[in-house]
């Protein structure tokens, strides 16, 4: 397959394919007389791989440590099971963060006032006195 089949294929654009081979995580293709790559099957498994890593959020550096780890024949699962357990731990915080925020924003709209909202004072957002406190 040339660079552009393999992108269809895989459902990247060409760009990414050649991306992912200048980064070392796909690796040189064959080069046909005309100096045209020419990928076969096993491009379009390890594109896969690296789209299942960047949908669990990895990052590309760890996605080619796992890829480094299954190039050997080894089976890469201990350190994805590593890697997991450190994305779980970063997405875990981040939704704890966006929960915090979450309810900041609902104090805010609980704390807006209705109908009778007074004109806004230069330099705010919102009046003094609308959300407890100066703002």
């Amino acid at each position: 397959m040339r660079v552009a089949e393999l992108a269809e294929v895989v459902g990247v654009s060409a760009d990414t394919v050649r991306y992912y081979e200048r980064v070392g995580l796909l690796h040189p293709p064959r080069r046909t007389g005309a100096g045209y790559r020419s990928y076969d099957a096993s491009a379009a498994d390890r594109l896969r791989f690296i789209q299942g890593g960047q949908r669990l959020g990895l990052r590309l550096k760890d996605i080619a440590d796992l890829l480094a780890v299954r190039d050997t024949g080894v089976c890469p699962c201990e350190p994805a099971e590593e890697l997991l357990k450190r994305r779980l731990d970063e997405l875990d915080a981040e939704l704890a963060r966006l929960a915090a925020l979450r309810a900041e924003m609902v104090r805010m709209i609980d704390g807006l006032p209705a109908r009778d909202c007074p004109p806004p004072e230069p330099g705010t957002w919102c009046p003094p006195d609308a959300l407890g406190g100066d703002r």
